[in-house]
């Protein structure tokens, strides 16, 4: 997956958990409230990876352009 790709489906994951447990918690449902926990916290990880592989790639741009200006 791109950066993009999973910072966009961190962020629907994100969002969704943070539904399951509001809903969860509305109907007293402790199940629904942990899925939701645990698909929020999946979404922040797919997050981070989409910004570390940006910032990698980011790096290795950088250092690209420095070895192309030394040629």
């Amino acid at each position: 997956m791109s950066s993009t790709t999973d910072k966009v489906t961190g962020v629907a994951n994100a969002t969704v958990g943070n539904a399951k447990q509001a809903v969860g918690k509305a109907v007293g449902s402790d199940k629904l409230e942990a899925e939701g926990i645990v698909q929020e916290a999946k979404g922040e990880g797919q997050k981070a990876v989409g910004d570390a592989k940006e910032a990698i790639k980011h790096g290795a741009n950088k250092v690209a352009d420095v070895i192309n200006k030394k040629l």
